[in-house]
C-alpha cells in the first residue's frame, strides 16, 4: 500500500480534478450531439447501451495519458527537484521510487494510454501519438522557452476535444473552444503556481513568465488569461445557446477565477497552493457538473 500511496503521489493523482471534469463535458457534449449513439471502432454507431464502457475507456484514457506526463516529468525533473528546498521530499530525490522506475512507470503508461485509445475508435487510436507527444513534451519546454505554461495547458486542453471525437469521431467548434477555455485557465494558474519557483528557476537557468518578466508582470499575464478564459465561457454559452444551468455553473467558475487573484500578492505567496489546488479544483468540477447538468436536461 506504501508503494501505490508513492506512486499517487508522485503523478499528483489528485491534480487528475483539474482536466477530468473537462473530458467529461466533452463526451457528454459529444453524446448530445450525436442524438444518443456512440460512434465505433468500424465507423458505424452503437447504441446508447455502449456507453458506460465508452465511458469508462475515455476515464482510462485521461488516467493513463496524465501519470505519463506526470511521472516523465518528475523522471527528467529529478535533479532539479534534488536541489530545490521546496520539492527534495519529492519521491525521487528523497528515494521513495527509483529514477529507473519511474521511467518504466511512464512506459507502462503510455502504452495503456495508447491501448485504450485503439479500444475507442481507429481516429482516436492514430491522434494518440501526437496527444501523448504533447503531454510528454512539455517537460522539456521550461528548459528553453517561458511559454511552458501555455504548453502545460495545450496538453490538458486535449481533455474535452478527445473525449468528444472518442463519442462522435468528428470535430466540432465548441468542444474546440472548450479546449481553448483549458489552454487559458491553465496557463493562468501554472504562473501563479510558477511564482514560487521564480528565483530557483533563474539560479538554475530555467524558464517561465515569472522569470522572465517578474512576478508583478506575472500577475498580470496570468489576470489577462483568465480574462480571455472568462470571455471563452460567455461566448461557449452564447454559441452553443446553453441554458440556465450552464451559466450559473460558468458565473461561479468566473468568481472563482477572480477569486484566486485576490489570495496572491507579488510579495505575499503564502496562498499560493489554496489558489492553484483548491480554487481551481473546486471550480472545475462545479463548472463540469452545471454545465453536464445543462446538457442532459
Amino acid at each position: 500500500m506504501s508503494r501505490i500511496t508513492h506512486y499517487l503521489s508522485l503523478i499528483k493523482f489528485s491534480h487528475t480534478i483539474f482536466a477530468m471534469p473537462f473530458a467529461l463535458v466533452g463526451f457528454f457534449l459529444g453524446n448530445e450531439d450525436s442524438k444518443g449513439l456512440l460512434w465505433s471502432q468500424s465507423g458505424r454507431f452503437l447504441p446508447v447501451d455502449a456507453y458506460v464502457e465508452k465511458l469508462i475507456l475515455v476515464i482510462l484514457c485521461m488516467v493513463f495519458a496524465r501519470s505519463a506526463a506526470m511521472a516523465f516529468n518528475r523522471y527528467l525533473d529529478r535533479s532539479f527537484d534534488a536541489l530545490n528546498p521546496r520539492t527534495t521530499i519529492r519521491e525521487i530525490p528523497s528515494g521513495k521510487i527509483k529514477a529507473g522506475h519511474a521511467l518504466i512507470f511512464t512506459l507502462i503508461s503510455s502504452v495503456a494510454f495508447i491501448f485504450c485509445s485503439a479500444m475507442i475508435n481507429n481516429l482516436c487510436f492514430y491522434l494518440s501519438f501526437p496527444a501523448l507527444f504533447v503531454v510528454l513534451s512539455y517537460s522539456y519546454t521550461k528548459r528553453f522557452t517561458a511559454l511552458c505554461h501555455l504548453i502545460l495547458g495545450l496538453g490538458l486542453s486535449l481533455a474535452p476535444i478527445g473525449s468528444y471525437l472518442a463519442v462522435t469521431g468528428f470535430f466540432n467548434m465548441i468542444p474546440v473552444l472548450f479546449s481553448f477555455l483549458v489552454i487559458g485557465w491553465v496557463s493562468g494558474f501554472d504562473i501563479i503556481y510558477a511564482l514560487q519557483d521564480k528565483d530557483f528557476d533563474e539560479s538554475q537557468q530555467l524558464h517561465s513568465i515569472p522569470v522572465l518578466f517578474g512576478k508583478k508582470q506575472a500577475l498580470t499575464i496570468s489576470r489577462l488569461l483568465h480574462m480571455f478564459t472568462a470571455i471563452l465561457v460567455v461566448s461557449i454559452g452564447l454559441y452553443g445557446t446553453f441554458g440556465l444551468f450552464y451559466w450559473v455553473g460558468g458565473l461561479f467558475f468566473v468568481l472563482m477565477l477572480i477569486w484566486q487573484h485576490t489570495l496572491v500578492k507579488p510579495h505575499d505567496l503564502s496562498k499560493v497552493n489554496l489558489a492553484f489546488m483548491t480554487t481551481n479544483g473546486i471550480a472545475s468540477v462545479v463548472f463540469a457538473f452545471f454545465v453536464i447538468l445543462d446538457l442532459l436536461r
